[in-house]
């Protein structure tokens, strides 16, 4: 086979980096097998460790690169970022609130309803789509609690030979997902693969706890505590560590690439693999809404590789503004850190960063803590915008209160008014450039390091899919944006049952959810339980054309009792519960020990509020008993105990 141009564009990248960083480096290119289609990169210094990593790094980036005028179109903001873009920006945040409101009689065209068909069965549809009634749904998530408690025990007293891996050569239907997520790893962890043979493809081979990315930037928990390896999770699942570049769905293959390592060379490997049913759940990458610069020299913070980065760069800059020489002025820049967003992630980020400063700011930096600032730039009015009015009012009074410092020899070198972090809001980005952030309104903030947490586009991968799945899947974009619109019960619109997608990739037109762990999660657990019981995902159309939902087998189909409670609500035993989202509230972290968390007990209910210590201990707690594993919890809480005894690690290796 013969190198793709994308493959030569690729190496010769990387070769050019690594020519320019070590001139003992002298590389030689070329493919090996025809048959594998490699493309090997060799060293001649010891080990291949440093290409594999830039393979890689090149290899997710060639896979992310989204254009700019896609990143503006299907713009999905955090918060109320676009309020305050340029007039551009601002029709697609009306366009996009405009869609999200629309009337039910147009959203339930996503589920393939035609507003004038009479037909029996568009009236079961529209019926069993509507929310079920709260106290029955409640008993309905209790009864499956009990039952998956309960499955639980016996599987672990069965023991059923736990290192059995799937092969791909049963005649178990071969299920393919994509990605490594949170709508994935909650459907690894339920799919009884006793009846599927699943293979899981994605670049990384563990799953991150990504609330805790904050903590982990800057030294609160360690980079590992919150990752749990996907061979973990099901053993007997199968895992490949590649990137999906094209999904045929006429011939149900999946093309990937991968980077493959032996010896002193490195290479990319082409392959593919055929699925039976394909689970999409890649997420979202990052949109910067193609404003300059942005990808260019802000940090993101949605993988672990960010938080690494992150972490380096807040040590380099203090190090940087403790070299002799320097003066304020460029010593206050280089320990400026613009945070821009103020949704979940920034705030959280700021809140964690303010904590460092503070805690272990003085052990190791005293006479710099004075040139400190973190500036959160928000394009709209206010902060964390999933929250309550006054969980907004209190983050902004967590985020503008004094700065703690306990040593008073380290407090007496700040100056007397010392503001250590300041909220710019209805402030929007125009460019970002290499030291200085230009807002629209002509303000000027110079910058040490910058992180941006706006907001969420698509992958490559989405946007391909989305023009395989025909005319039906089109119509949908309006309000779907670059992600796969799906029907409740997970099913790609246009794929006819054979390809299934959720989570952040994802977008249920009937009635749109936010882009949330929490979501992804309970849409994983949930489509894996009805795969358990052996619904049937692509029954034939009817005659007037309507996709039915997943339907029963009367023979393969098992009945629970939580289905009992879910068919009475609908009013429907013969088809599939449709999804219905369990909101268990919203927590944020605003620093210095305390917390926001926003329960809603019911829909249309006052919600239940925590702040300050209470919060904490409510944010705590659950994030503790959110991790994968014991031993994820173990570890954090030795993070956190170390991090109180030693506070944090500033070695940069």
């Amino acid at each position: 086979m013969i190198m793709t141009q994308s493959h030569w564009i690729l190496c010769s990248s990387v070769l050019f980096a690594l020519a320019c960083t070590n001139d003992a480096f002298v590389p030689s290119l070329h493919t090996k097998s025809p048959l594998t289609g490699r493309v090997t990169l060799y060293s001649s210094g010891g080990g291949g460790g440093s290409a594999e990593e830039k393979l890689r790094q090149e290899l997710k980036e060639n896979n992310d690169a989204i254009e700019v005028k896609d990143e503006m179109q299907y713009a999905q903001a955090d918060g109320a970022y676009l309020e305050r873009l340029d007039s551009a920006n601002e029709s697609i945040e009306k366009d996009a609130v405009a869609q999200a409101t629309a009337d039910s009689s147009k959203t339930q065209q996503s589920v393939t309803i035609h507003s004038t068909s009479s037909s029996v069965l568009a009236q079961q549809i529209e019926r069993m789509t509507k929310p079920r009634a709260y106290p029955l749904f409640l008993a309905e998530k209790a009864a499956e609690f009990v039952e998956a408690t309960y499955k639980d025990v016996v599987h672990t007293f069965a023991a059923p030979d736990p290192y059995r891996v799937s092969n791909g050569n049963s005649q178990k239907e071969r299920i393919v997902i994509l990605g490594s997520g949170w709508g994935s790893i909650s459907f690894l962890k339920d799919i009884d693969t006793d009846l599927y043979d699943v293979t899981v493809v994605s670049p990384r081979n563990h799953f991150v706890f990504t609330p805790m990315l904050a903590g982990a930037s800057v030294g609160t928990v360690e980079f590992r505590s919150i990752c749990e390896p996907i061979r973990e999770i099901n053993l007997k699942a199968n895992y490949l560590e590649a990137i999906a570049t094209d999904i045929d769905t006429e011939k149900k293959i999946v093309s990937c690439e991968s980077v493959f390592c032996e010896g002193n060379s490195c290479a990319i490997e082409d392959f593919s693999i055929p699925y039976d049913r394909l689970i999409v759940t890649v997420g979202a990458q990052t949109n910067t809404f193609g404003i300059p610069g942005v990808r260019e020299r802000c940090n993101f913070l949605k993988q672990i590789e960010d938080a690494r980065r992150i972490r380096a760069s807040i040590v380099n800059c203090f190090e940087r503004a403790n070299l002799p020489g320097l003066s304020d002025e460029e010593r206050e820049q280089n320990l400026t850190f613009a945070v821009i967003g103020a949704g979940p992630t920034g705030i959280e980020f700021a809140a964690e960063l303010r904590d460092f400063v503070e805690q272990d700011g003085p052990k190791y930096y005293p006479r710099l803590l004075k040139y400190v600032r973190i500036k959160i730039i928000e394009a709209s009015s206010t902060v964390l915008a999933p929250f309550d009015k006054s969980l907004q009012e209190e983050a902004i009074l967590q985020m503008n209160k004094s700065v703690l410092i306990k040593d008073p020899e380290v407090r007496n070198l700040l100056p007397e008014r010392f503001k250590l972090t300041e909220l710019l809001l209805d402030s929007s980005v125009k460019e970002v450039g290499e030291d200085t952030i230009f807002l629209n309104d002509g303000t000027k903030v110079p910058y040490g390091m910058a992180v941006w947490a706006a907001g969420n586009g698509p992958l490559p991968i989405t946007l391909s899919l989305i023009d395989k799945m025909g005319e039906e899947q089109t119509k949908q974009q309006d309000v779907a944006r670059g992600r796969l619109a799906i029907d409740p019960w997970m099913r790609v619109i246009g794929s006819e049952g054979q390809i299934l997608a959720f989570g952040d990739c994802s977008c249920i037109t009937a009635g749109q959810l936010p882009a949330t762990a929490q979501v992804a999660s309970q849409q994983g657990e949930y489509l894996a339980n009805l795969m358990n019981r052996k619904y049937e995902f692509s029954p034939p159309r009817s005659e007037d054309g309507i996709f039915p939902p997943p339907k029963k087998d009367p023979v393969r189909t098992e009945s629970s009792f939580s289905d009992a409670i879910a068919s009475f609500a609908i009013n429907n035993s013969e088809y599939a519960k449709p999804f219905q989202f369990l909101n268990l509230g919203i927590l944020a972290y605003t620093g210095g020990g305390s917390a926001l968390a926003q329960v809603t007990p019911a829909p249309n209910a006052e919600s239940i509020k925590g702040t300050g210590k209470i919060g904490n201990a409510v944010w705590r707690s659950v994030y503790l008993s959110k991790q994968v594993s014991w031993r994820n919890r173990l570890l954090v809480l030795n993070d956190w105990t170390k991090r109180q005894l030693f506070g944090r690690d500033v070695t940069r290796i």
